[in-house]
C-alpha cells in the first residue's frame, strides 16, 4: 500500500478553485458517475448536499490537485460550525489511485480547516466506500453518530485537528 509513499512522478500542487469551475465540474461529474455506479445519486438538498458558496472563504474552501501537469483530484473543506469544519466532494481520479494523491489531498484540507480556525474536521462516506473509509481510517478518523442526515452515507467520521 502507497499511503505512507510520498506520490510518485513528484509532489502534487494545489489550486483553489470553485465547485463550477470547469476542471472542477469534470472531477465533479466523475465522482458522481462513480457514485452511481455505487447506487448513489446526490441531491444537493439533502443532508450531504453542498453549494458553490459554502466552499467559498471565508466559509470554506475548494482545492484542484495536479500531478504531472494534470488535474487529477479535488475536495474541499466548509465550515460547520465556529470550530468545526466537514471534508466534502474529495475525489481522485483512477488514474493518479494508489499514488498518495488521496494522503496529501486531505492533510491539505485539515491544514485548509485550521486555517479557518477549525479545531474539528468531520466527513461522511458512502457503505462501499472501501479505499475512501481505509484512507479516513490511517489518518486518524474515528467512527461517530450520523450528524448531518445524509441518506447515501454509511459511516460518519471526525478527527481532531
Amino acid at each position: 500500500m502507497t499511503t505512507n509513499a510520498a506520490p510518485v512522478g513528484g509532489p502534487p500542487s494545489f489550486r483553489i478553485a470553485r465547485l463550477d469551475d470547469h476542471d472542477s465540474a469534470r472531477l465533479l461529474a466523475d465522482y458522481e458517475a462513480e457514485l452511481a455506479r455505487h447506487g448513489i445519486v446526490l441531491d444537493r438538498d439533502e443532508g450531504g448536499g453542498v453549494g458553490v458558496e459554502e466552499m467559498l472563504a471565508p466559509q470554506g474552501v475548494f482545492l484542484l490537485v495536479e500531478l504531472d501537469n494534470t488535474t487529477v483530484a479535488c475536495g474541499g473543506i466548509r465550515r460547520l460550525s465556529d470550530d468545526m469544519a466537514e471534508v466534502k466532494r474529495m475525489y481522485v481520479a483512477p488514474t493518479a489511485r494508489r499514488r498518495g494523491v488521496g494522503r496529501v489531498l486531505l492533510a491539505r484540507l485539515e491544514d485548509e480547516a485550521r486555517v479557518l480556525g477549525c479545531r474539528l474536521a468531520r466527513l461522511d462516506t458512502g457503505r462501499r466506500m472501501v479505499a475512501a473509509l481505509t484512507l479516513y481510517k490511517a489518518a486518524g478518523y474515528r467512527q461517530i453518530p450520523d450528524y448531518n442526515g445524509n441518506p447515501h452515507a454509511g459511516h460518519w467520521m471526525e478527527k481532531a485537528l
